[in-house]
C-alpha cells in the first residue's frame, strides 16, 4: 500500500470514528451556535450595537461562531492522538513499514475535514435566519467562506497536532490549547469590532491569526463593502503562509510512543 493510500486509510478511520460519536460531532457545533442564538438576540435587542457595519450584531457574530466551531472542533479531533496510544493502536500503526509522519498525516486530514464541516454547517444553519448582505453574491461569498475556512482549519489542524505530538497527557493539551486558542479568539474581532479600540488592542488583533480568518468571513457574508475591514488580499495572504507553516510544523515532530502520565 502506498504512503498516500495508507493515509486516507487513517483519515477514513478517524472519520468514522468521529461520526460514531454523536456527543462530539454534535457538541461541535451546537454549542456555537446557542452562543450565537442568545448573545447574537440578548445584545442586538437589549443594546442595540451602533458601531457595527450591517447594524445587527447576531449577523456579525456568525464569522467569529464559524471560527468558533473549528476552534472546538480542532481540539476535539486531535484528542484521537492521545486515545489511540494510550490503547496500544498507534505503536502498532508505528511498527509497519511506513514512516511515522504518514499516520500523522492521515489524522491530521481527517481533522481538517471534520473541522471544515462542521464550521461550514454552522454557516450554512445561521444564513437563512440573520440579516447577510453577501455583497459578492451568495455564490461567491460561500466560495471565500469556503476557502477561509479551509485555511483556517489548515492552521488550527496543525497547531493542535504540534500540541499533542509534544504533550504526555491529554488533560494538558486541552488545558494548553485552551489556553493559546480562548485569548486568540477574542482578541479577533469575532465578538466586538476592533474600530475604536484601544492602539495596543489593535496591534495585538492584527498580530493574532484568527483576526484574518474573522475578516475574510465577514466579508464574505456580513459586509456591505470593505471599508472598515483589512480586506481579503492580505487575509488570505495570512491565512496561507501562517496555515501551511503551522501544518508542515505540526507534521514534523515524530509521535511519542510514552502513555499519559508516564
Amino acid at each position: 500500500m502506498s504512503p498516500l493510500s495508507t493515509a486516507m486509510v487513517i483519515a477514513r478511520r478517524e472519520l468514522v470514528t468521529v461520526a460514531r460519536s454523536r456527543s462530539q460531532l454534535y457538541s461541535s457545533m451546537l454549542t456555537p451556535l446557542l452562543f450565537l442564538v442568545f448573545l447574537g438576540t440578548g445584545v442586538s435587542r437589549g443594546l442595540e450595537p451602533s458601531r457595527l457595519t450591517g447594524g445587527n450584531f447576531t449577523a456579525y457574530l456568525v464569522a467569529g461562531t464559524v471560527v468558533m466551531t473549528s476552534v472546538f472542533s480542532s481540539t476535539f479531533s486531535s484528542a484521537s492522538y492521545f486515545r489511540d496510544r494510550d490503547n496500544g493502536v498507534l505503536r502498532l500503526l508505528l511498527s509497519t513499514p511506513h514512516h511515522p509522519r504518514v499516520f500523522l498525516l492521515g489524522k491530521s486530514l481527517a481533522s481538517l475535514v471534520i473541522g471544515g464541516t462542521q464550521a461550514l454547517v454552522v454557516l450554512a444553519v445561521a444564513a437563512p435566519f440573520v440579516e447577510f448582505e453577501w455583497q459578492y453574491g451568495v455564490v461567491a461569498g460561500m466560495g471565500v467562506a469556503v476557502a477561509a475556512v479551509v485555511l483556517l482549519n489548515l492552521m488550527l489542524t496543525g497547531l493542535a497536532q504540534a500540541f499533542a505530538s509534544r504533550i504526555q497527557s491529554m488533560q494538558g493539551f486541552h488545558l494548553l490549547m485552551n489556553l493559546a486558542l480562548f485569548p486568540l479568539l477574542f482578541f479577533s474581532g469575532a465578538f466586538f469590532p476592533l474600530e475604536g479600540l484601544p492602539l495596543w488592542l489593535r496591534l495585538l488583533a492584527l498580530a493574532n491569526p484568527l483576526t484574518y480568518a474573522v475578516d475574510a468571513l465577514q466579508l464574505a457574508a456580513y459586509a456591505p463593502s470593505s471599508k472598515g475591514f483589512i480586506g481579503l488580499p492580505a487575509d488570505f495572504a495570512v491565512l496561507g503562509v501562517v496555515g501551511v507553516a503551522v501544518y508542515t510544523l505540526g507534521l514534523a515532530r515524530i509521535p511519542r510512543l510514552t502513555h499519559s502520565g508516564q
